[in-house]
């Protein structure tokens, strides 16, 4: 409501200006007279002037009082008869006002006044009153509920409207639950573990997997659908997956108690699933990422991708050997390609190189060379745990090992880069070399970890090769003009291959013991290559220390060791081996002190799975060896941790 300025102001005020420049141009030409005639009805015009504004100030101060008592009748209209329930509180959170919908769907008037809205509804008005807005659960109705201080002269007060979302939160819970989830399903080494037996025996394991499949798909509304003889693919929903999680994907196990023929072959599934993609299409390529993931880590689990990486589930069979070795011919085809085509290769292993990384690393060197390339182990050879054999080595090659800031130094664009025993990026012994590199190639039996390298041209990854030895040894024996291999890299991938097998006892197959006769075969003395894992009498004290310190909780061996010792990389994973023989012991974990951090080397017969619990600790490895690292903690909160990572191993 807009008011109008009087017309007759207007005229008073033009007529008092023209009278007073008549005035002043009578009292400058000192025209007494009609000076005195024009003050006269100056004064007049003056006096009216003064009168008009009175009476129009005076009107306006009405039309403003009476203009607020429309606004506010009209406000209390609106709010009372307003759609949504609202109330007004004082600075207590007490409630002062509601109009008739918080009155009729909320709370009644006479119950509402003067009560605690936060007892109430269980509010945080603390925090509504910061972030403004708010979602409450009341009588089995959802609210939305919109918080606007209102500062007042006397009195300050905090309006809240409440806008009722059930339907909303209903529709949007069901779009969530119903958001479309693809589950692929491998059998693992279906071919390998069904081969010569019979047609009816394949038939059998056949009809029992597909009835599992059945059986895991009937509390579901999805459908599953059979690609091959042992790849399925499912679309199930974002609600039925929730359960599948609760039960921890018991398919797994239900898989291993189908059994194959007189040998009681196990069955195990990797699956991988696909959630949270804006298509099929982009689900299915996460699904396959886990999947990937799964077979990496040796199967028998399940994967699910999350915003963060990957949950993990299962993982508890042991691996079945591969028997067909037309991998390895492949890679070593494809690898033999790109060091022909390389000016210089540099191959490096992890950190604190033990003998596994080293026999691998300069077994291939020397395989390289053969074939009329410049080819060097790098190596810190300082910190590493296979001073022996790299001396060894040394003295038959003296250039063949060299340091990380001589390779980075000579390091050229056309150069290969070849990494061996690990695939982590955070492990390999030189971070800077790694990302110098133009062109990479993997090669490693470890269970595959989230963080992984991923730019390499060749990612050679068998979890089921006892080691990156044996994997090297096979490969080289494709290389041609690689006829043999000399007595001194023969005993080095034979004392790697002993590494990580415990002297053949862990994780040991067919393959295993090909690569070790090929080893033999060109002159790997057995007696020489155990001299490699000798130790002097303090070092095996020590080690006997450690071993009675340990403690047993549940069916885990855990040994802390106190004193920081730079021996105790290479005492702490023996000690861990040998804390396996003691009855009623399935898992050890030896931990020690280096540097600024806490180390666990973690152990395992293979009923329990130390690489999972490592993995709770930031660590990883494999199902049977594994360790991790610790950064701002103390050996005890160290092992408290370990015993948390445990407890909630064996929980699930």
């Amino acid at each position: 409501m807009k008011k109008k300025f009087p017309l007759g102001m207007v005229i008073s005020a033009f007529l008092l200006m023209v009278s007073c420049m008549f005035t002043a141009f009578m009292l400058k030409t000192y025209n007494t007279e009609k000076f005195l005639i024009s003050v006269v009805p100056t004064t007049i015009f003056s006096a009216v002037l003064v009168t008009e504004i009175i009476i129009y100030y005076n009107s306006s101060l009405k039309h403003i009082a009476e203009l607020n008592d429309a606004v506010n009748n009209a406000s209390n209209q609106v709010l009372y008869y307003s759609e949504n329930p609202v109330a007004l509180l004082d600075s207590n959170y007490e409630i002062l006002w509601c109009n008739r919908e918080f009155d009729q769907r909320l709370l009644r008037d006479d119950e509402a006044f003067g009560c605690d809205i936060e007892k109430i509804f269980g509010i945080n008005m603390s925090t509504l009153t910061v972030d403004g807005v708010s979602t409450i659960e009341y009588k089995d109705h959802i609210y939305k509920v919109t918080c606007v201080p209102i500062t007042g002269r006397q009195k300050n007060m905090i309006y809240l409207s409440f806008s009722d979302v059930t339907e909303f939160a209903d529709l949007l819970g069901r779009f969530k639950r119903t958001r479309p989830v693809v589950v692929l399903l491998v059998i693992d080494n279906y071919e390998d573990v069904l081969q010569n037996f019979k047609e009816s025996e394949k038939a059998h394991v056949s009809a029992a997997i597909e009835t599992l499949l059945e059986e895991f798909m009937v509390k579901t509304t999805g459908v599953l659908r059979k690609l091959s003889n042992d790849k399925f693919i499912a679309f199930i929903e974002e609600q039925h997956l929730s359960e599948i999680i609760s039960s921890k994907f018991n398919i797994l196990d239900k898989a291993r108690s189908i059994t194959v023929g007189e040998k009681n072959s196990v069955v195990t599934f990797s699956i991988g699933v696909g959630r949270g993609g804006e298509t099929f299409e982009e689900n299915e390529a996460l699904a396959r990422q886990a999947l990937d993931m799964c077979l990496g880590r040796g199967g028998d689990q399940a994967a699910v991708k999350t915003e963060n990486g990957f949950r993990f589930f299962g993982g508890v069979a042991k691996g079945v050997e591969k028997k067909s070795k037309a991998k390895s011919r492949i890679i070593a085809n494809a690898l033999q390609e790109l060091v022909q085509t390389s000016e210089t290769v540099y191959i490096m292993g992890h950190r604190f190189a033990d003998l596994d990384a080293v026999g691998a690393g300069t077994g291939l060197a020397n395989a390289v060379r053969q074939l009329g390339k410049e080819a060097y182990f790098v190596v810190d050879k300082q910190k590493n745990l296979s001073h022996m054999l790299i001396d060894k080595i040394t003295e038959e090659y003296p250039d063949i090992i060299i340091s990380p800031a001589e390779a980075i130094a000579s390091q050229m664009e056309n150069d290969l880069l070849i990494i061996v025993d690990t695939h982590n990026p955070e492990l390999v012994e030189s971070r800077d070399l790694l990302e110098s590199a133009h062109q990479k190639i993997v090669i490693d039996h470890h269970r595959k970890s989230v963080n992984f390298i991923n730019d390499a041209v060749i990612f050679y990854h068998e979890p089921y090769s006892s080691s990156a030895s044996e994997m090297v040894t096979e490969i080289i024996q494709y290389f041609k003009n690689v006829n043999s291999i000399p007595s001194v890299f023969a005993e080095a991938l034979l004392s790697g291959i002993m590494l990580d097998t415990k002297n053949f006892v862990m994780h040991t197959g067919v393959r295993t013991f090909e690569a070790a006769a090929y080893l033999r075969k060109n002159g790997a003395d057995t007696i020489r290559v155990k001299s490699l894992f000798t130790s002097s009498i303090e070092s095996y004290s020590k080690r006997a220390a450690l071993i009675s310190s340990a403690q047993i909780v549940g069916r885990c061996a855990i040994a802390l060791s106190c004193e920081e010792d730079q021996e105790v990389r290479v005492i702490a994973p023996q000690a861990a081996d040998e804390l396996l023989g003691i009855k009623d012991v399935d898992a050890s974990f030896v931990i020690y002190k280096t540097g600024g951090s806490v180390n666990i080397s973690a152990r395992s017969l293979g009923n329990i799975n130390v690489q999972v619990i490592m993995e709770r600790l930031g660590g990883g490895g494999h199902q049977t060896m594994a360790a991790a690292q610790l950064k701002d903690v103390t050996e005890q909160q160290a092992k408290l941790r370990l015993i948390e990572a445990i407890n909630a191993d064996q929980g699930e």
